[in-house]
């Protein structure tokens, strides 16, 4: 099915006619004429073609089971009387998708939901295409919410894997989403504007153990960084002194002072001094 555009006429001149077929047909009535009887019949067959179209809102016309097109233009219209016409809004939408569990690429339980943005753009499609388009957007949505969470990790936690994470790049996983929904969804004459994750996080059996592996990855490049200022900090101490000559150190004691600064600086705990009185050797 697509969409195509209904014949009309303007409705205040087929009302203006209406009222003039019934009006003759009364007068004729009080003078025992039968063409009024034909009058006052063709006044009613023309008043049920009438239609009246609100603003973002069409009407799919089907006449004796064919579809004969649709009513767009918001107005008074007239159209083919004894037609059947269906409501279809034209409006912006928002579907809330509930929260679903699913397993992430990893086999993680994760819970995830998103919000869909949606409008009809072919009534035709939507109508005799699908049955009930909004329960197959429903559907579709959290079918297609499924399968691009389960093509992503949760996270990478920073370990130098390459790619897209749910939690990481949450923006081209929605466009992912958008995109995998307009296909699902164009069968239903339906155009997504926009799709958003609203809700992620692990599973609950098993968000005690990913917390502590976040704060593992957390320590550990905390420390990291650690290291490297340290490492930093002793490389330019040692090339001071030798630069300015304060000391001459061998190899021995500049791997003890090393040692002793990278312990110092590392060291979760305020280093303790120890003063050495006696003779550097």
């Amino acid at each position: 099915m697509k969409e195509t555009k209904a014949w009309t006429l303007n409705g205040y001149f087929i009302l203006i006619l209406i009222l003039a077929l019934l009006g003759t047909g009364a007068v004729l009535i009080a003078k025992l004429n039968l063409f009024s009887i034909a009058l006052l019949l063709l006044g009613i067959i023309l008043l049920t073609g009438i239609q009246v179209v609100q603003p973002n809102k069409a009407y799919a016309v089907t006449f004796f089971g064919s579809y004969i097109g649709t009513i767009r233009e918001p107005g008074f219209w007239f159209t083919f009387p004894f037609s059947m016409r269906k409501a279809v809004s034209l409006r912006v939408r928002n579907f809330n998708s509930k929260t679903l569990k699913v397993n992430d690429t990893e086999g993680n339980p994760v819970e995830i939901a998103a919000v869909v943005v949606f409008r009809v753009v072919d009534t035709a499609k939507a109508i005799f295409d699908v049955d009930k388009y909004e329960q197959f957007v429903e559907i579709q949505s959290e079918t297609a919410l499924r399968h691009v969470a389960s093509r992503y990790p949760y996270d990478t936690f920073d370990t130098g894997i390459t790619g897209y994470s749910l939690r990481g790049n949450g923006e081209e996983v929605a466009q992912e989403l958008a995109q995998e929904l307009q296909q699902r969804l164009s069968l239903a004459g339906v155009e997504v504007s926009e799709a958003r994750l609203t809700h992620l996080a692990y599973s609950t059996e098993i968000a005690g153990s990913m917390l502590q592996r976040q704060q593992a990855s957390a320590i550990l490049a905390a420390r990291q960084i650690i290291v490297d200022g340290a490492m930093g900090m002793v490389q330019m101490a040692i090339e001071r002194l030798e630069k300015e000559n304060v000391v001459n150190l061998d190899e021995e004691r500049k791997a003890a002072m090393i040692n002793n600064l990278l312990v110092a600086i590392v060291s979760d705990r305020s280093a303790q001094p120890v003063i050495n009185t006696g003779s550097l050797y």
